[in-house]
């Protein structure tokens, strides 16, 4: 965690004059803030800083995030830790981002210049407005009795566990982009989970429509 001095603070706060007092004590859980390149979907190869919330609605079992270990930090600290970055594109992800209220970090961070991302599993609506680039990730593959929300945006990413993609063709009409990913188990074996991969990419071939995504942080052994 980032420390600010008391000057840090003050410097964080002051620079833009529409700062709401209010906005700046806020607290979220945040199990890491760190600077990398997107490695998956539409804007895989991008470099953004990455806010991962802590907690999640769900408990998909690929989920390679410990959301329930995370640190209490203030808006300050949390642009203490961003402005460290020359970039000036943000996610949120986690966890499921869309539990917290999401405002106060918008407004601080679209007064700064930022462009907001969000990666959610879609059961909880996002706010008109709030963010620039919805990506839904939905999990009713795993969850077919959680009703999904979030029905429309810039972009659909699924993670294929063999389920038949008929079921997403109401879904995907409210997308620009459709993605189907391979499901990545850092627990299973290179074998089990490059089969995993041979059966997307074929399922992909076979509707045209969708687009593979690969996590190619992982192949590249970064965050």
């Amino acid at each position: 965690m980032v420390h600010l001095t008391q000057s840090d603070s003050c410097n964080i706060s002051g620079v833009i004059p529409t700062d709401h007092p209010s906005d700046l004590a806020v607290e979220y859980p945040i199990v890491e803030i760190f600077h990398s390149v997107q490695g998956e979907g539409y804007h895989a190869g991008i470099p953004h800083v990455f806010i991962r919330f802590g907690t999640c609605n769900l408990r998909c079992e690929w989920c390679d995030t410990d959301f329930l270990t995370f640190e209490t930090k203030n808006t300050i600290d949390i642009l203490g830790e961003v402005l460290k970055f020359d970039c000036k594109r943000v996610i949120f992800t986690g966890g499921e981002p869309m539990l917290h209220d999401l405002w106060p970090l918008h407004r601080l961070l679209k007064a700064r210049g930022y462009n907001l991302s969000v990666e959610t599993n879609g059961t909880i609506p996002v706010p008109e407005g709030l963010i620039d680039w919805v990506c839904v990730s939905p999990k009713d593959q795993m969850y077919p009795n959680v009703r999904l929300e979030q029905r429309r945006g810039d972009e659909l990413k699924c993670v294929y566990v063999g389920q038949d993609l008929s079921m997403y063709e109401e879904l995907q009409q409210g997308f620009k982009h459709i993605f189907l990913q391979p499901c990545y188990m850092e627990t299973e074996s290179v074998e089990w989970n490059g089969k995993n991969f041979a059966e997307t990419e074929s399922i992909v071939k076979q509707n045209p429509s969708w687009r593979l995504s690969l996590q190619t942080h992982k192949w590249m052994g970064v965050d």
